[in-house]
C-alpha cells in the first residue's frame, strides 16, 4: 500500500516532466539560450508550445478523473463520460455552430456552443433520472440522448459544405492545434472541478456497496449522483469546447489505476487525473512529431492506442469480470 501511495507523487513528477518535454519538443528546434533575446524563439515557446502542453495536461486530467467518477457512480468499470450524453451533446451543438452559423458569429461560437450543449444534455439526463427514480433510468436516458446526438451530427455533416465538413471532422477528432492562453484560462476550471470530484471519494467508495448500503452509511445518494454528474458535465463540456472529442482517456486510465494501484477512490481519482494528464501530453507530442510538419489529430492516436489496449485488458481480466 505504501508503494502504491508513493506512486502518486511519482506520477506527478512524470507529468510535470512530460509537460516540460512537450514544450521543448517540436518540428522546429529551439535554442533555449535564445529565449531572452530572440523574439521568434520566445514566441514559439511561450505562445504556442507552453499553452498547448498545459491544455493537454488539464484536459487529460479532467477527462480521466471524470471517467473514474462516472465508473464509480455507475459501479461499472466500462463506463465513461460519454455514457451520460455529455460528449454527444457538446459535439452536436458544436456541429450546429459550424454549419448553421448561429451562434458562431464570433471567435468563441464553437467552444461556447459545445459547452452549452454538454450542460443541456446533462440537465436533461438528470431530469429523466429524477423522474424515473433509479440510476438505470439515467443510464438509459444517456444512451438515448447519445443516439439522438449522433443522428444530429450526421444530419449536420450531410448539409455541411466541404469547408464546414472539414472543420467538423477535424474538430470532432480532437486536437490542441491553435491552443492559446485564453483557452488555458478557461481550462483552469477543470482542476477546480477535479478537486471537487476528489472530495467525493468517501461517498463513491460507499456507493460501491450499493445505494441502500451507502444511504445507511450517511451518504445522500441522489445528491451525490447529481453533484458528480454536474461536475463531470462541466469538465467534459469545457474539454470538448477546447479540444474537440478525445476518446478513451476517461475509459482506459481509471481502469489502469485500479489494476495497478488501488480500487479506493481516494487513490483512483487523483491517480487518474495525474495519469490522464501524462498520457494526453505524450499523445499530443507524438501527434505533432509523428508526421511533421503535418499533424495527426490527437483523438485518433488515443483511439488507436486505447482501443486495442482496452481489449487486451478485458481479455486479461475476463475471469474476474465474469466474461
Amino acid at each position: 500500500m505504501r508503494a502504491r501511495i508513493i506512486a502518486l507523487p511519482v506520477l506527478g513528477v512524470a507529468m510535470c516532466a512530460a509537460v516540460l518535454g512537450a514544450a521543448l519538443t517540436g518540428p522546429v528546434s529551439l535554442d533555449l539560450g535564445a529565449l531572452a533575446t530572440d523574439e521568434v524563439t520566445a514566441s514559439i515557446f511561450y505562445d504556442i508550445r507552453v499553452p498547448r502542453a498545459l491544455l493537454a495536461a488539464l484536459v487529460g486530467a479532467g477527462l480521466a478523473c471524470a471517467g473514474a467518477a462516472i465508473q464509480g457512480l455507475f459501479r461499472n468499470p466500462l463506463a465513461d463520460p460519454a455514457l451520460i450524453g455529455v460528449s454527444g451533446g457538446a459535439a452536436l451543438f458544436a456541429g450546429m455552430a459550424i454549419v448553421l452559423g448561429v451562434p458562431a458569429l464570433s471567435a468563441v461560437g464553437i467552444p461556447l456552443s459545445a459547452f452549452v450543449g454538454g450542460m443541456l444534455t446533462t440537465l436533461l439526463v438528470l431530469y429523466i433520472g429524477r423522474v424515473g427514480g433509479t440510476i438505470s433510468h439515467m443510464l438509459l436516458a444517456g444512451i438515448a440522448i447519445n443516439a439522438v446526438a449522433i443522428a444530429g451530427i450526421g444530419l449536420m455533416s450531410y448539409v455541411a459544405t466541404d469547408a464546414e465538413l472539414r472543420t467538423m471532422t477535424f474538430w470532432a477528432l480532437g486536437s490542441f492545434n491553435g491552443a492559446t492562453w485564453s483557452g488555458v484560462a478557461l481550462a483552469t476550471l477543470i482542476p477546480v472541478a477535479t478537486v471537487l470530484l476528489t472530495l467525493q471519494s468517501r461517498g463513491l467508495n460507499a456507493l460501491t456497496l450499493g445505494d441502500a448500503q451507502a444511504a445507511h452509511l450517511g451518504v445522500s445518494v441522489s445528491r451525490l449522483r447529481g453533484y458528480v454528474i454536474v461536475l463531470t458535465a462541466l469538465i467534459v463540456g469545457i474539454s470538448v469546447a477546447i479540444a474537440g472529442v478525445i476518446a478513451f482517456i476517461g475509459l482506459i486510465i481509471p481502469h489502469l489505476i485500479r489494476l495497478s494501484m488501488s480500487s479506493s477512490h481516494y487513490v483512483v481519482l487523483p491517480g487518474s487525473a495525474l495519469a490522464g494528464a501524462l498520457l494526453l501530453v505524450l499523445a499530443d507530442t507524438l501527434a505533432r512529431m509523428a508526421a511533421a510538419p503535418l499533424e495527426i489529430p490527437v483523438g485518433i492516436l488515443t483511439a488507436l492506442i486505447g482501443g486495442p489496449f482496452f481489449v487486451f485488458l478485458i481479455l486479461k481480466q475476463r475471469a474476474r469480470l465474469g466474461f
